[in-house]
């Protein structure tokens, strides 16, 4: 299973948002060069990184900052906030990011992600942040009617990368992935789903592997210290 180490960005920091709530912030570095250089130098064969300012503005914020993450990272990188137009999304895989993430365009111009994925066959990620089942957009801040199986249904014919899948109300928790929620979604479709928010602990990611997700993102065990990258990516398995 693929392990993604998450570095979310606000105002040029590296962040943790508890439920998705940017009034609920930590913290955690005002390097994001140098947290890539940590990530790396302890093993991380990818990264995962978020930017806040662009999801809730609805266009790249940090670009500048992301570009320079990639070149010093020298690993893949995928990357979400912000990217809802074509020119975003290319300029982003000029940039050298591997894989975008994309979710409110999802719900809110569905015609623009099946643009993308064909425009950028296997580079784009379709991000489905549930609220009690319902898919969140523009940053978590608003709520759909649509659930993310009823939006990750009509969208797996297109030749997307994967799904990411984050429980909004585990996310920055510790109190572990909601694991009938990701096996659920996991039965739904055929894409690759990657499990995003509540890992606390190396007993989750093991869990999280043999759910059969292809990928898991981690962020707040690993920024608190409950969970080393070298402890992280031998659960994984990777």
């Amino acid at each position: 299973m693929e392990l993604w180490p998450a570095i979310d960005l606000r105002d040029g920091k590296c962040v943790r948002l508890t439920q998705g709530d940017y009034a609920r912030e930590t913290i955690f570095g005002d390097d994001p060069l140098e947290m890539v250089r940590r990530f790396v130098g302890a093993g991380a064969q990818r990264l995962h990184i978020v930017d806040l300012d662009g999801a809730k503005a609805g266009s790249p914020v940090q670009a500048a900052l992301v570009a320079r993450m990639v070149q010093v990272a020298g690993v893949p990188c995928q990357l979400g906030g912000g990217i809802r137009s074509l020119q975003t999304a290319k300029a982003y895989a000029d940039a050298g990011v591997q894989r975008l993430v994309v979710g409110s365009v999802a719900i809110e111009q569905p015609e623009l992600l099946e643009t993308l994925a064909t425009a950028l066959p296997g580079a784009i990620v379709l991000g489905l942040d549930a609220r009690d089942g319902k898919v969140a957009v523009r940053g978590w801040l608003e709520t759909s009617e649509l659930t993310a199986i009823e939006v990750a249904r009509r969208h797996e014919y297109l030749p997307l990368a994967a799904i990411v899948y984050t429980d909004i109300s585990r996310d920055g928790m510790l109190s572990g992935p909601n694991f009938k929620a990701l096996a659920e979604m996991i039965a739904a479709v055929e894409l690759p789903v990657v499990a995003s928010g509540g890992v606390a602990n190396a007993a989750d990611l093991r869990q999280v592997a043999l759910s059969g997700a292809t990928g898991c993102i981690v962020g707040r065990a690993l920024y608190e210290g409950n969970l080393t990258l070298a402890d992280a990516v031998a659960a994984a398995g990777c």
